[in-house]
């Protein structure tokens, strides 16, 4: 797997984050690639004093932030010498702290434990969201429990058939070969899946003579387009792997008709899935960009990792500096 080359890891410091760690070291090292791990603590805030009267705000939050770089050095130390580690301590709001120094040093992925998995119904919390919404990098969130292997890989393909769109192909290229290079690397089984419908079904039925015949005629030619396109997507990603790769990971298609927001998290959970790899859906190119209606909707229904990657010419509405 050789897809990254400057890897930034944002762990806290414990027990919790030791699996996100060692499979930030494992891609590191895999890819040839640069790593630095950081922690994200919120500033100090002015005017504390003590009963005497001494403001001690500068010297504590400075305490503080040598304590947790010496946290971070003690967290990493049992793999210094299996590569060399950068760390740093992030002050101030994760998620723009985060995003600022993926645009300052230019970071390739950005992996993290997901928030408070445990705690709240919803997987991903705020600055999860934050980040999947605002972060140029593709943004990998790991589960509470990450495993050292993945045993399953599903990769969300979303595309139009009948309008060919070169961003949209580019992100389908790259959703495939992150998740094949991944599976390949895990000896993980990887299910590409591929939601479409029919959405002129009750119109064609109101305007025929022969309603049944006529819908089915029609829903029938929907499902033949989008599998034509899935299986030129395969193709291309047999030209791009090679026939022997492709057929040693054997990828497993599935296209199924519904709603993309229901049937991406319903094909996960039937999988067993331990990443799921999708592209967030936007319009490229326009700062202060949200992700997609459907893609948040998916990603707040997931129990698993994620890897989420943005459009081609996506800009990020934080900038590098306040």
């Amino acid at each position: 797997m050789n897809n990254f080359n400057n890897i930034l890891c944002v762990v806290t410091t414990g027990e919790v984050s030791k699996p996100t760690l060692e499979r930030a070291i494992s891609l590191a090292e895999n890819n040839q690639a640069q790593l630095t791990v950081v922690g994200v603590m919120q500033p100090v805030a002015e005017g504390i004093t003590m009963p005497d009267g001494a403001r001690i705000s500068t010297d504590l939050q400075t305490m503080m932030r040598t304590e947790c770089l010496r946290a971070l050095q003690t967290l990493t130390e049992p793999y210094q010498q299996r590569l060399r580690i950068q760390h740093e301590v992030l002050v101030g709001t994760g998620f723009l702290e985060i995003i600022r120094t993926v645009l300052r040093n230019g970071h390739d992925l950005l992996i993290k434990p997901a928030e408070n998995p445990s705690f709240v119904d919803r997987l991903f919390g705020s600055d999860d969201m934050h980040l999947l919404r605002k972060c140029p990098c593709p943004v990998w969130l790991t589960q509470s429990e990450e495993k050292s292997n993945y045993r399953c890989i599903l990769a969300a393909i979303d595309f139009n058939p009948g309008m060919p769109d070169t961003a949209e192909r580019s992100l389908n290229q790259q959703i495939l070969d992150l998740s094949s290079s991944l599976a390949l690397s895990d000896f993980a089984a990887l299910h590409l899946v591929h939601v479409w419908d029919a959405p002129g079904e009750a119109t064609v039925r109101s305007w025929s003579n022969n309603p049944d015949e006529a819908a089915t005629c029609y829903v029938e030619g929907e499902r033949s387009r989008h599998e034509r396109g899935f299986d030129r997507l395969c193709e291309e990603l047999k030209s791009h792997l090679g026939t022997e790769v492709y057929e040693y990971l054997s990828p497993q298609l599935h296209l199924r008709r519904g709603a993309a927001s229901t049937v991406i998290p319903e094909t996960a959970k039937q999988l067993q899935a331990d990443m799921v790899v999708m592209g967030t859906v936007a319009r490229t190119g326009i700062a202060g960009l949200l992700i997609g209606n459907t893609a948040e909707t998916i990603l707040e229904q997931l129990r698993c990792a994620v890897l989420a990657i943005k459009p081609p010419g996506f800009i990020s509405p934080v900038r590098s500096t306040e």
